[in-house]
């Protein structure tokens, strides 16, 4: 979540918000970022009642060993029109790469400048 901060500016270039979300509780929030990963430059939401209720409409609450009850490590980018344009399911341990989101931005950016221009 922390690598995010690095590249809030080149997110932000390409008129796209973080946001993170999961099903702790919002005081589990303030805790991680004062005591484990730092002050976060972008929003978390708290998916926490009813418990995954958004992880589970977006098919990645776990039900499952191991771990169940929380959400898979997933990133989902929305496009201007609310559809999806990518999502991905991580290892739990694993930290996306920013590049992989910031290339479907660019794309979806140069998509956009061709509607407006035809």
């Amino acid at each position: 979540m922390a690598a995010y901060n690095d590249d809030d500016e080149k997110f932000a270039a390409l008129d796209a918000q973080v946001v993170g979300i999961s099903v702790d509780s919002p005081n589990n929030h303030v805790a991680l970022q004062r005591h484990e990963v730092g002050e976060l430059k972008h929003p978390m939401c708290s998916d926490f009642y009813p418990h995954g209720a958004v992880a589970e409409k977006y098919g990645i609450l776990r039900l499952n060993d191991p771990i169940p009850g929380i959400s898979e490590r997933a990133v989902f980018i929305v496009d201007k029109k609310g559809r999806i344009a990518f999502s991905a399911v991580y290892h739990l341990g694993e930290q996306p790469d920013n590049e992989d989101c910031l290339a479907v931005l660019r794309r979806l950016k140069a998509e956009e400048k061709k509607q407006i221009v035809a």
